[in-house]
Formats: C-alpha cells, structure tokens, sequence
C-alpha cells in the first residue's frame, strides 16, 4: 500500500529539455546538447533547475545505490569494497570479477546463478586485452554482476526464491520498488527492464537528487550511511581505474555520485546539496561538465573541479574548442563565447 506522504508519481511525458552545454569550436557554437538539471540545498530546498525536472525519466545505473540501500535494509550484511561493488557500474577489472565472486560464495552460489547478461568489461584497455586473450563474454565480466551477485545473496538471506530474482512481482523487487518511493518521495511512475535484466523504475530527476541526499545526511550505521560510506571509500570498486565518478568522489571531500547510462548522473554532499542531471541525447562527453558546473551551483568550490571541464575539441590534433556549459548553469566559470 502507497504511504500517504509519498508525491504523486511524476508524469510520462516529452520532457521539456532545454540546452545544458554547447560545443564550442574557434570560438562558434557547433553543436548544443539538451537536458535537465537541479540543484538542491542542504535543507532540500530547489535552488536552482534548468530543463524538466519533474518529468518521469528512467535513473538507469544512477539507481543502484538506492537500490543497494533496499538490499541492506533487507539484511545484506556487506561492507566496504563489496558494499561499494554491489553498488557499482564496473569497469571488469579482475578485482571487481574476485569481488562478485565473493559475494557469491557468501551465497552459496556461483556465476552460473546469476540472471544478468553477458558482456565483457565495460573498461576498453581491460575489453581490449579479453578479445586479444579469447576470452568470451560472461555474466561476471558484465558491469551489473556486482548489484546481481548482491541480490542473490539477499535473496537467499529472507528465503526468497532464487528463480524469478529479476521479476518485478519478485519479494526482493518489490522491497526494492519500496525504498525507491521512500528515498525519492515519491511514487514510481513506469517499470521496464534495465539493460542488465533488472527492473527500472521511472522516477523524476528532482526525486533521484532527494534519495541521493538522503543516502549522505543519512545516521551513521543506517543503511543508507553503509552504502555513501562504501561508495566513497572505495570509489574504484563503485565504478574503476580511470573512471570519472571516481575521480570526482575523490576530488570533493564528502562527495558521493554515480553515473548512469543515457547522460544520467546524481551527486550529493554531507551536508545534504544535491544535484542530478540527465543529458538528453545520453552524450558521456556532456555528463560530468554539466555535473560539475552544477556542483559548482550548489556551491563546491570551483578549484576542485578544474579537472572535469570535459574532453577538448580537437582540430588537426591540437585543442581548438571545448564543450561548456550554457551560461544559465556556468555561473562561475566566465565564458569565451556568445552564445546564439
């Protein structure tokens, strides 16, 4: 039964996306990606939103520490690196393989048991040497396998059956479904399928930014604390060597982010700022500028985010553009453009 606090669920539609970021080569616009962020304050207020962000939209990977959060609650009794991994888009790195196994020998279980997909590892160096080795695509290697493994194990905890883990009637998915209305606020609007098998749930981006302030404001020991602490600790076991969300954890003290497929990424600090963005045509290239510029917005001092102005533009090899944050967002980096 739906809590009579929850919101109502957001609504399916177009989302009324507007420009986030422009690319800018010498010195024209070239290209604008579309999006949506917001900016919240330490007390949850909206301080600043640019695009739709009441809009219902799918989370994707930005989810799985909300998720994780359900797993905990329900009495997964992981900590630190598995905590973090059962909580992770991985980049397949065999520490990240060694860790979804452990968790499920803590099962009692093996890869075999796993319903996710098969894949090789999301880093390309690591997919590169797996193809140059004959390696064959595995439900372990798969980015997911580390939520996967994590929810068999809950699964076999509660005496849930292990068949049917992935249906959204499941007991684990339904406590899952529960503290994602709990921690957002608000009512789920659609359930899909994630690329990984998964169930999707449909929330608006000013929700996913609640749950992920919830998570670092959170009691310390409580299950929302387990999973910020896990994830920051050990930020390469959430993600990989290299990656960005790992790098920005360990840039801004206290910070917890993680990214999702299609331009999704949320961020929140200790004190309860929160941010979340969605690029609207998914451009990784756009996710971390964007975030970063709001971060900044939310009142992160810009001198730790100097490293995540995103990729230059090239032009016969040399950096000749960049891709910026429209100046609605930018507010403290000047621009060197006008924009059309």
């Amino acid at each position: 039964m739906y809590s009579s606090s929850l919101a109502d669920a957001p609504l399916v539609r177009e989302p009324l996306h507007a420009p986030v970021a422009h690319l800018v080569r010498g010195g024209v616009v070239e290209g604008v990606h579309h999006g949506s962020v917001v900016v919240l304050g330490a007390e949850g207020q909206l301080r600043f939103q640019l695009g739709d962000i009441e809009a219902a939209f799918y989370p994707r990977s930005a989810l799985k520490p909300v998720q994780a959060v359900a797993m905990v609650r329900a009495g997964l009794p992981l900590d630190g690196e598995l905590l973090s991994l059962a909580a992770a888009s991985h980049s397949g790195e065999e520490r990240h393989l060694a860790g979804a196994r452990r968790i499920l020998e803590l099962a009692g279980l093996d890869e075999d048991d796993l319903g996710n997909v098969t894949d090789l590892p999301f880093d390309p160096v690591v997919r590169d040497t797996w193809v140059r080795e004959g390696r064959a695509p595995s439900r372990l290697a798969q980015n997911c396998s580390g939520k996967h493994a994590a929810m068999l194990y809950t699964c076999r905890l509660n005496d849930w059956p292990l068949d049917g883990y992935l249906d959204p009637g499941h007991p684990l998915q339904q406590a899952v479904a529960e503290i994602v209305e709990d921690l957002t606020g608000q009512r789920i609007a659609r359930v899909t399928v994630d690329g990984c098998g998964a169930p999707l749930f449909a929330v608006s981006l000013h929700g996913m930014a609640r749950a992920t302030a919830r998570l670092t404001t959170a009691a310390p020991g409580t299950p929302e604390a387990r999973v910020a602490d896990a994830m920051r600790t050990h930020a390469e076991m959430a993600s990989g060597t290299g990656r960005d969300v790992a790098a920005l954890m360990r840039a801004v003290p206290g910070l917890l982010t993680k990214d999702g497929f299609e331009g999704v990424q949320v961020a929140a600090l200790p004190d309860g700022r929160a941010v979340a963005v969605k690029i609207a045509d998914g451009a990784v290239r756009a996710r971390i500028p964007v975030t970063a510029a709001a971060l900044a917005r939310a009142g992160v001092d810009p001198a730790l985010l100097t490293g995540f102005a995103g990729e230059a533009l090239l032009g016969g090899g040399r950096p000749v553009g960049e891709i910026r944050p429209v100046r609605a967002l930018d507010s403290v980096t000047p621009t060197a453009y006008t924009p059309v």
